[in-house]
């Protein structure tokens, strides 16, 4: 999986020193990302627009088949 920002970029060197992650790791990301300008920090996701659906309660059921 390659980096999203220079700051995860940073983490993960940070945390290759302090022996939390291989070097096999690091360079698996660091490979996968290539030579690609990454932003500072990565933006957050939107959410999409939900549709809201109308929910039938058994009050409107039984009208309706009266």
């Amino acid at each position: 999986m390659p980096f999203k920002s220079q700051a995860q970029r940073r983490k993960f060197a940070a945390l290759l020193v302090e022996g939390k992650i291989s070097p096999e790791t690091f360079e698996e990301w660091n490979r996968e990302t290539g030579k690609k300008k990454l932003p500072e920090r990565a933006a957050r996701k939107t959410k999409g627009a939900k549709t809201k659906r109308a929910k039938k309660t058994p009050a409107a059921a039984r009208k309706r088949k009266r």
